[in-house]
Parts: C-alpha cells; sequence; structure tokens
C-alpha cells in the first residue's frame, strides 16, 4: 500500500476568510495530485500569528467546532481525503496551537495540541497540550497509524519515541521555523530511530522566520537487496510556494519495522527512570 501525501507549502491571506478560501483551494488540488493526506503548515487558521496582548490573542483564536475547522472536515469528505487542519485554539486558561485530522469520511479521527510550546519566545502565551495521540486512519485502500508533533516537539526525542510506542507509523508534523540542517538532522534522527515516517510540512520564503523545506522522512535506513544505505529523504521541498506531494511505501516500512533493531526492540525501559525524575 501506497499513502500520498500533500504538504501545502503556502503562505498566509490577510485574515481568516483569506485562509479559508486558499486552503480550500489547495486542499482541492492536492486531491487532483491523487493525495491521500492533505497537511497544513503551523496554525494556518491565522498564519501563525502570535500577538501578546491577550484581547488581540482571543480574537484570533477558534473553537475546534468553529466554521473555519469544520469546512475542512466537510471538504475532507466531500473529496474523499484526509486532511490535517491546523489553527489557534480557544482555550482557558491559555488558547492551544492545534491539529485536527479529518478522515476521507469528513470524520474526526486526531486532536492534537503541541505539548513543547516555545515559552522562550511567542508562544509563552500559549498552553501546552496534554498527550500524544495516535489512531488509525482508512485511506481507502488499507489503514495507516497516524500520530502528530507540532514543531518544536521535534526536538524532544520522547515526542516521536511516545508516538512510535503508541503504534504510529506516520507522524504528521506542522511546522513554523527555518528548516536548516541541523533541524532537518533531528527530523531524520527521529525517523530513523523509531523506524516511522516524518512528514513535515513548512511556510514557504516569504514567511517570516520561514523558509520552506518541508520533508518527508520514510523511516527505511537500508534495504537487504541493495548494497548500500539509502537516503531516508523522499521529498525535499524548495523555499518556494507550492504543494509538494511525497509517496510513502507502507509495505516497504512494515518490512523493515519486523526485521531492524531500532524503535522498541531493545530498549531497556526499566533502566530510563530517572528521565522521569527530572
Amino acid at each position: 500500500m501506497k499513502v500520498k501525501i500533500a504538504l501545502l507549502q503556502l503562505l498566509p491571506e490577510k485574515d481568516m476568510a483569506g485562509q479559508l478560501k486558499k486552503g480550500k483551494i489547495a486542499c482541492i488540488r492536492a486531491k487532483e495530485t491523487g493525495a491521500d493526506i492533505a497537511l497544513f503548515p503551523e496554525m494556518w487558521s491565522d498564519g501563525y500569528a502570535l500577538p501578546q496582548e491577550r484581547a488581540e490573542l482571543d480574537a484570533l483564536s477558534i473553537d475546534a467546532d468553529s466554521e473555519f475547522v469544520c469546512a475542512f472536515g466537510k471538504l475532507a469528505g466531500e473529496l474523499q481525503m484526509a486532511i490535517g487542519i491546523t489553527f489557534l485554539e480557544k482555550h482557558e486558561p491559555k488558547p492551544l496551537n492545534s491539529m485536527i485530522l479529518f478522515d476521507r469520511n469528513g470524520t474526526e479521527r486526531l486532536h492534537y495540541s503541541k505539548v513543547h510550546t516555545c515559552d522562550f519566545d511567542l508562544e509563552k502565551v500559549l498552553s501546552s497540550g496534554d498527550d500524544f495521540y495516535v489512531t488509525d486512519l482508512d485511506i481507502g485502500k488499507g489503514t495507516v497509524k497516524i500520530g502528530s508533533m507540532i514543531c518544536f516537539d521535534r526536538e524532544f526525542p520522547e515526542s516521536a519515541r511516545i508516538l512510535m510506542l503508541k503504534g504510529a507509523e506516520i507522524i504528521l508534523a506542522p511546522n513554523a521555523c527555518p528548516m536548516e540542517i541541523n533541524r532537518l538532522s533531528a527530523l531524520r534522527t527521529r525517523a530513523y530511530e523509531n523506524m516511522l515516517a516524518v512528514a513535515t510540512c513548512n511556510y514557504p520564503k516569504g514567511q517570516p522566520d520561514c523558509n520552506g523545506h518541508s520533508t518527508v522522512f520514510d523511516g527505511v535506513a537500508w534495504l537487504e537487496d541493495e548494497p548500500d544505505v539509502r537516503d531516508m529523504c523522499i521529498l525535499e521541498a524548495s523555499e518556494d510556494e507550492g504543494i509538494y506531494l511525497a509517496e510513502i511505501d507502507m509495505d516497504m516500512l512494515r518490512a523493515y519495522r519486523k526485521k531492524e533493531v531500532m524503535g522498541s526492540k531493545y530498549r531497556h525501559p526499566d533502566k530510563y527512570g530517572m528521565i522521569n525524575q527530572q
């Protein structure tokens, strides 16, 4: 089974109405390319705008069942394509940085809020999510286990590790930051050490502090019938705005996970107590 993921590397519009219109058009185009899943960059509802004044922040935040979010659920059902829509979620005591994944029938399958918020910067005005989740996503030709982490979550090995332990095969990772060698290396490492695919969607050049380079690492570092290691990066977008499509070979990934040694096979969790004591 092949899973096609469209990374919607888009520049934001001036308001939420513009975000909705441009986002819907991008999803339609993604479906035309054959995508099974379309993924937005981080906090698409407002183009990752984070005013520091509470009144301004509240004015931009929306409910999970808002017209904006529900419009993408409806569109997912119409297109028969899963959509991962990102938004600034209304919440007390402070808003959340969230993603909802709708399946091809328009049903909500995953609702994740960023755990590792950037409290050293603009995200100090946000609350942190409380857990990591994995869901079974039916894409029509089969089912794949999907989890999510958002941007700074990638810097913590625990994020992807917990998702792997919960069964994730693909991690969807909305993003809004410069993707340079070290951040790209972190994503590659998360895929390698957990034997899973990581699909990251960033904003393109033109969005402040962003530079495109959305990526998909498929998690397969080598194959028996190939003499050398293989490049797990099956897609790295340019810095330009666009819709970038990657195809993950789930049969290859699953076969690799059965016989290779990373992931959970040789862990010693009884010796990791200090991690949870600090």
